[in-house]
């Protein structure tokens, strides 16, 4: 499962390889509320067809409307463009409270780099792609960590690649779920299991599958701020070590399945490994948001939205964390 941005760029790719004129258009800036985020894209081809989204459907139209009347010739180069500047504009493109969004439309052709770009980001690059606004000319890069889109001496300079990485440690079907809607969320998604029982019919494309005991994985990947551990098995054999060392390390979320009984428990051994109390205090379980979640799509679905919350930095009064919750006993199941 690609995420949507992704996918905006093996679309338009294989509209270039038909013959097909087509434009790239990327949010630059925002002012106010706006329905999509910077570096939210959207490709239109020479007939209207579309792909991606820029806004809630209005400015989609016009861009359409434009593309349709003028065409895209093809010595035509990127231009910025704003939309919602006045009260009027904002009611008439659908952008909330007055909100203003401004565009790189950019035409595609043969040197945009479409394609290096995809084969390198299949390979699990994070990339900086630097478009000449006044040529159409590009160039991509490494990017750095942290990198983020900017507009500067007439070359945009955009993102592109996994900027986020969870770990999950265990191979089972909440970990097929859990990795399927992670990597359409831009995560470099990387599944851990040593046990071969486990790993042998899984197939997931895209995601990376490693048989290295879980511990040594989680020293090697470095932790920052930037990754999450998400511990899956069950097993304090698999489980415990690789929690020591992320709860020890700058990781923004770091969870782990089980029940409040098993996670009570599962504290209690992770003070034997000499952790403080501030670190023990980092560890989510039972993982993920209270929403009566018990199909393992369910709990997929309540542990990316507390990975989510903690990562966007939403306030902890404002959330209902599974551990939180109060529940009959009779509701607690292993799966919590």
């Amino acid at each position: 499962m690609d995420s949507l941005d992704l996918e905006v760029l093996k679309t338009a790719a294989a509209w270039l390889d038909a013959g097909h004129r087509c434009e790239l258009v990327t949010v630059i800036k925002t002012w106010g509320s706006s329905p999509r985020p910077i570096g939210a894209t959207l490709a239109v081809r020479g007939d209207g067809r579309v792909v991606g989204s820029v806004s809630g459907g209005c400015i989609e139209d016009d861009l359409i409307e434009n593309v349709r009347a003028r065409g895209i010739p093809e010595d035509a180069v990127p231009q910025v463009v704003s939309y919602g500047i006045s009260a009027d504009d904002a009611h008439r493109f659908g952008l909330p409270c007055g909100g203003t969004i401004e565009l790189a439309i950019e035409p595609l052709h043969a040197g945009s780099g479409i394609g290096e770009l995809l084969v390198r980001l299949a390979a699990g690059e994070l990339l900086e792609r630097r478009l000449h606004l006044a040529s159409g000319a590009v160039t991509l890069a490494p990017a750095a960590p942290g990198a983020t889109l900017r507009l500067e001496n007439d070359t945009l300079h955009t993102i592109h690649g996994p900027r986020w990485r969870l770990f999950i440690i265990g191979a089972g079907p909440l970990s097929r779920f859990l990795a399927q809607v992670a990597s359409a969320m831009d995560y470099r998604v990387v599944v851990c299991d040593p046990r071969e029982e486990y790993r042998a019919d899984w197939n997931l494309p895209g995601v990376e599958l490693v048989h290295a005991m879980p511990d040594d994985l989680v020293l090697d990947a470095r932790l920052d701020a930037r990754s999450a551990v998400v511990a899956l098995t069950h097993d304090p054999k698999l489980d415990d070590l690789a929690l020591m060392e992320a709860l020890k390390s700058d990781a923004f979320y770091v969870g782990a399945i089980g029940s409040r009984l098993n996670n009570a428990k599962r504290r209690e051994r992770l003070k034997l490994f000499d952790l403080s109390e501030a670190q023990l205090d980092r560890l989510h379980g039972p993982i993920g948001l209270y929403i009566g979640s018990k199909t393992p799509s369910e709990i997929g679905i309540a542990i990316l939205a507390e990975m989510t919350a903690a990562k966007n930095g939403v306030p902890t009064a404002l959330l209902v964390p599974h551990a939180a919750a109060p529940q009959p006993a009779t509701l607690e199941s292993c799966a919590r």
